[in-house]
């Protein structure tokens, strides 16, 4: 039989929907009608009611209705279910006829169309005799109708429609064609909707009220059919609910009947259709796992119902049907929404289907190929008088027979033998590969990567099968990469197996080698006899052969095979083959390593290649060679020893050519390096192993890198993990997972023989012209020539470093801008040998910080490599860190005659600037020179001389400098006034005479100035003495522009007592001063409290005398009165 019968019947697949018959519409030649009919079917959205639409001619004959039986006594039902039922429902009989006709309310002839009218809606009952089929009129007008009562017209017209056609007020329908026919339209569906509603309860009722004339003797098959029918009278309701409740008794009473082989198929095919209806309400109602559990449930149930022996593939391919069914369901539920998750999707049952049809295939190759003498039966059994089957699942020679034993013996055994031989035309490995293909791109829609891999090995093996080998290789190639990578290799061997048998029935030389390499190597679990037929059938074609055919492989295709492979034995050219091997794991190995991670210049580079080759027999190369990345040393690193054809695969292990099975032969190579290449990496781009011969073919077996191939990486892991002990192996032999891998290796310069030694005394201090002495001396047997120093600050460190920092070789003069951070190729000529040189470095750093200084000797020397002279460059780094430090710290302070701090000075009074030098160097200081550079602001009251010339300060020592100044007048509203600079000359004391001195300038703060209208100061002795005389006299000097009335007093002291104007008053003119005149007599010694003088200026209320107190003395030291000395006195001492 063809595959199709297994389909499901696209009548059960679809949404059922109740059908309308639409007559009376003109679609032709009538532009209304036209419109109404597109109104009812475009664009039709999900919110518009499930109605199925067709036009048909107003007197279309419907299915005639069998005569209604009275009684079930003697019925014996012929089936389950007719083929043309479902169809019946869904096309052909409709729910509800509606007749469209053109009339208007004020239609002149109304009696004559009225009659019209009557008259078709007539033919159309006639037409539908004996069904219950609703019957409806809508009436096309040209005019919107008045609403309902007030056109008395119109209410008249349409009650004498209705009595002329027999029918209800509610199946009597007006469509105004006007803008807004879509919206009528959908009014007119919703009344056809429950019109549609109402035919299909009716019919619900009509099939149950047949139920209290059945027996369940004879009548069981009637109680399947009858559960199915209100199943699917509910659908078409849109009463999805009941339908499922209705299709889940179906589906038990199915299993309730009796099965044998004759009736073993239409059980099957009832139960799969029933259940397909149950799990596709089941995702329709959003419950998957009821629907998966039904599916399951049915699988069970079925999966050991196979019927006759002879027909066993018939069941394997319904099982097949059953879960390719259910998975496009499941598919389906997940594009409207549905949620899978990787464990549960519809891969799995695509799978699965593709399994049941390998067993489908394999059962119809068993039971299906007769002796070729048996001819397909005649006449035909599976022939029917109407081309179809009366009921599902039913046999065709023995149609309506439900006894156990067949009618006929001799029909059935035809049948069988028809069956049999239709089978014979199925092609089984396209549907099993349609159903792995649908598995596969869910697998990859879910992230399975495995499952999809294996999948699609099954895909390739079955492309194989139907001999359609291009596409079985492609795919097989495609998922050989995650077998190699995850070390599957008994998978790996298999598909390779049957990759190898593609490749020799193409004739395709290239993939034949490929695939041969890897089965006669070590990831391939053939056994050694496989392997050894596979090796020389390798060696054939490397000798230009053919080789012999794979093991069970067709017949015909290995003839056809032959005649490929002896064309291409005959073609001269295309006999050079390259196979990276990166991505394969080949029955050789190779590990490629430098002897070092770098060679100096003029120390020839050494280079080992190992080999080991993991076939049966030993095998000898034609050609050894390994490719750098600068093509100039690939001529230095290549075995070559030609052999013929026949020596290809030899017992001789002598020949240095030649690899024996789990052996490592070791090749050394060796180059001298290039000078332009110092700091250049070599690096290993390939190794290439030739096999074969001019004469036949050549395979260069190519390895990127250093050698290592798709296993390499994991087994040398598993090798430095495992605690297997090492065997014990001879001088000359080499144990494989020792030989660890070096791809390149770096040409450095040759070692220099020079000293290189930096005198400097660390650390620096700012802007001070810091030495540094570099000594050279040469150590070199020869001459060293082009001798060049660059030194400075080292690159690549913060940019604020850079800019701060300035190296020269002349000390004598000071660093500035124009000075470089480093100092490049400075020449010093030749050196002899033993010679030393002595080159004076000068840095000044503007900041402080820690700085890495570079001194970069090169030159160049004469010298002989492997018997070739070369000229080395060679060159010498020293860094050292400097620090960069501050060398002292200024304080700078106002302070009054009394040595009292000030926070602002009054013009014309003198004051003190006092400067304090603390060194913070750890070397001694030298200070030069100081100068203090006044604004215009200031003036000097002496003449400014340095007074800390030629000082010599130790770490945490301090010099101290004192100025008095005055302040001259400033313009009006200047409060703060700038006091000027104060320079500080200075040097290292270690420092050469001819290193200039730093001057470091200190910015003094500025000042507030202030008038005063009144000064006074005072002049007396530096101390006094008990009970004698202290005369002190008062200067008060008028400051300003006016007469100033001063009331002066004196306060009284228990130390003093005075003579004087205790109380005075004074007027005192501008410009002017006033002197007083105090005779203190001291009454205590010590630290004494002056008498307190208290001035008031009647002109200015708000000058207080505890301003002028500033100016004035208020202690001075009293000495006690003293001894008078006799001469007696003097005497006796």
């Amino acid at each position: 039989m063809s595959p199709t019968q297994w389909d499901l019947p696209p009548e059960l697949c679809c949404r059922p929907m109740a059908f309308v018959a639409l007559t009376g519409l003109d679609m032709v030649y009538n532009a209304v009608h036209r419109a109404i009919w597109d109104a009812f079917c475009a664009n039709r959205r999900a919110d518009r009611v499930p109605i199925s639409f067709k036009i048909l001619p107003g007197d279309h004959e419907y299915p005639k209705c069998r005569t209604k039986r009275t009684s079930y006594e003697w019925y014996i039902p012929k089936g389950i279910l007719k083929t043309g039922w479902m169809n019946k429902h869904l096309n052909l009989v409709p729910a509800l006829v509606v007749v469209f006709y053109e009339l208007d309310w004020d239609e002149a002839q109304w009696k004559e169309k009225q009659s019209e009218c009557a008259t078709k809606v007539e033919i159309v009952r006639t037409s539908l005799q004996g069904r219950n089929t609703k019957v409806a009129v809508v009436l096309i007008q040209k005019k919107t109708p008045l609403p309902p009562g007030e056109d008395l017209i119109a209410s008249e017209r349409a009650a004498a429609l209705c009595n002329a056609c027999d029918l209800s007020g509610k199946s009597l329908f007006v469509l105004p064609h006007t803008d807004h026919l879509v919206g009528y339209i959908i009014r007119l569906e919703n009344a056809f909707y429950e019109h549609s509603q109402t035919y299909y309860y009716a019919e619900i009722r009509r099939v149950k009220s047949h139920k209290e004339f059945l027996n369940k003797t004879t009548h069981q098959l009637l109680f399947v059919r009858h559960q199915f029918k209100i199943g699917f009278f509910s659908e078409l309701k849109q009463d999805t609910q009941n339908a499922l409740k209705y299709y889940r008794t179906a589906y038990n009473l199915v299993h309730e009947l009796r099965a044998h082989e004759t009736n073993m198929l239409e059980l099957k095919t009832m139960a799969g259709f029933i259940s397909y209806k149950i799990c596709r309400l089941c995702f329709q109602h959003n419950t998957p796992l009821d629907a998966i559990a039904q599916f399951r449930k049915h699988i069970d149930l079925c999966k050991k119902k196979i019927g006759s022996a002879e027909l066993a593939f018939e069941h394997a391919a319904w099982m097949s049907k059953q879960f390719q069914s259910f998975g496009d369901l499941f598919d389906e539920a997940i594009k409207l929404g549905l949620t899978a998750i990787q464990t549960q999707n519809p891969g799995f049952y695509y799978q699965q289907a593709a399994y049941y049809a390998q067993e489908w295939k394999q059962q119809a190759n068993q039971l299906c190929y007769h002796d070729p003498s048996i001819n397909y039966p005649s006449p035909d059994p599976l022939e029917t008088s109407t081309g179809s089957l009366d009921f599902y699942g039913q046999r065709p020679w023995r149609q309506g027979h439900q006894s156990i034993d067949p009618p006929d013996p001799e029909k059935e055994k035809g049948g069988i033998l028809a069956l049999q031989c239709k089978e014979r035309d199925v092609l089984h490995s396209e549907l099993i590969i349609a159903l792995l293909s649908n598995a596969v791109a869910q697998f990859k829609k879910y992230k399975c990567p495995r499952m999809k891999s294996h999948l699609m090995v099954q895909m390739g093996e079955e492309y194989y099968h139907a001999k359609d080998y291009t596409k079985a290789l492609k795919l097989l190639d495609y998922v050989m990469c995650d077998y190699r990578t995850e070390r599957w290799w008994t998978l790996l061997t298999s598909i390779l197996t049957t990759a190898l048998k593609c490749s020799y029935l193409m004739g395709q030389v290239k993939d034949y080698i490929t695939y041969s390499l890897e089965l006669i190597g070590r990831a391939s679990t053939l056994q050694e006899d496989q392997k050894s037929r596979i090796e020389k059938n390798f060696i054939k074609v490397l000798m230009n052969e053919c080789p012999e055919p794979e093991p069970d492989c067709d017949s015909s295709a290995v003839i056809a095979a032959q005649n490929l492979w002896a064309d291409r034995v005959s073609l001269a050219g295309s006999n050079d083959f390259t196979i990276e091997v990166q991505d394969y794991v080949p029955f050789v190995q190779c590990k490629a390593k430098f002897l070092s991670p770098s060679f100096h210049v003029d120390i020839p580079v050494q280079l080992h290649v190992y080999l080991k080759t993991d076939c049966p027999h030993p095998i000898r190369f034609s050609k050894l060679s390994v490719s750098f990345n600068n093509q100039e040393y690939n001529q230095y690193c290549v075995v070559e020893e030609p052999c013929q054809s026949t020596d290809i695969l030899e017992p001789s292990a002598q020949g240095n050519m030649c690899l024996v099975p789990r052996k490592t032969r070791k090749y050394t190579f060796k180059f001298v390096a290039r000078t332009e290449d110092v700091g250049k990496k070599i690096e290993i781009t390939a190794v290439d192993l030739m096999l074969g011969s001019e004469n036949g073919r050549c395979v260069l077996i190519n390895w990127r890198g250093a050698g290592g191939d798709a296993a390499s990486t994991q087994e040398a892991l598993q090798a430095t993990r495992s605690f297997k002990r090492r065997p014990r192996l001879t001088e000359n032999e080499v144990d494989w997972d020792t030989v660890s891998v070096q791809a390149n290796t770096m040409v450095i310069s040759r070692v220099p023989r020079i000293s290189v030694q930096l005198h400097h005394e660390s650390p620096a201090l700012t802007n001070e012209m810091y030495c540094m002495v570099v000594s050279i001396q040469s150590q070199e047997d020869t001459v060293a020539k082009d001798v060049k120093l660059t030194a400075g600050l080292k690159p690549g460190q913060d940019a604020n470093l850079t800019q701060t920092t300035y190296v020269t070789l002349n000390g004598s003069e000071m660093c500035d801008d124009s000075h470089p951070a480093l100092l490049p190729d400075i020449s010093i000529g030749e050196l002899q040998p033993g010679q030393k040189v002595e080159k004076s470095l000068y840095i000044r750093c503007e900041t402080t910080g820690t700085r890495i200084f570079l001194v970069h000797v090169s030159y160049a020397v004469e010298t002989t490599v492997e018997d070739k002279e070369i000229v080395c460059k060679c060159h010498k780094d020293e860094t050292v860190n400097i620090e960069t430090v501050v060398p002292f710290d200024v304080a700078v302070k106002f302070v009054s005659s009394k040595f009292e701090h000030l926070d602002r000075v009054y013009v014309d009074i003198p004051f003190l600037l006092m400067t304090d030098i603390l060194s913070a160097s750890p070397w001694p200081l030298n200070l030069v020179s100081s100068e203090l550079q006044l604004a215009p602001s200031m003036a000097a009251v002496d003449q400014l001389e340095s007074q800390v010339e030629q000082v010599v300060l130790q770490t945490g020592e301090s010099a101290s400098e004192c100025f008095c100044l005055t302040c001259p007048p400033v313009a009006s509203g200047a409060n703060g006034v700038a006091s000027g600079h104060y320079v500080l000359s200075w040097k290292r004391k270690s420092t050469r005479e001819n290193v200039p001195a730093v001057s470091t300038v200190i910015t003094l703060p500025h000042v507030i100035v202030e008038t005063i209208p009144l000064y006074v100061h005072a002049d007396l002795p530096s101390f006094g003495r008990v009970r004698e005389s202290l005369p002190i006299k008062y200067h008060i000097q008028n400051r300003t522009g006016l007469v100033q009335d001063v009331e002066m007093s004196v306060e009284p002291s228990d130390a003093f007592m005075f003579s004087g104007l205790k109380q005075v008053r004074l007027r005192i003119l501008p410009g002017t001063k006033q002197e007083m005149l105090y005779n203190f007599y001291p009454l205590m010694a010590g630290y004494q409290n002056l008498p307190s003088l208290t001035i008031n200026l009647l002109r200015f209320p708000g000058f207080t005398s505890q301003l002028l107190r500033r100016f004035l003395p208020t202690r001075i030291f009293v000495k006690p009165q003293g001894r008078q000395v006799d001469d007696a006195s003097i005497a006796a001492a």
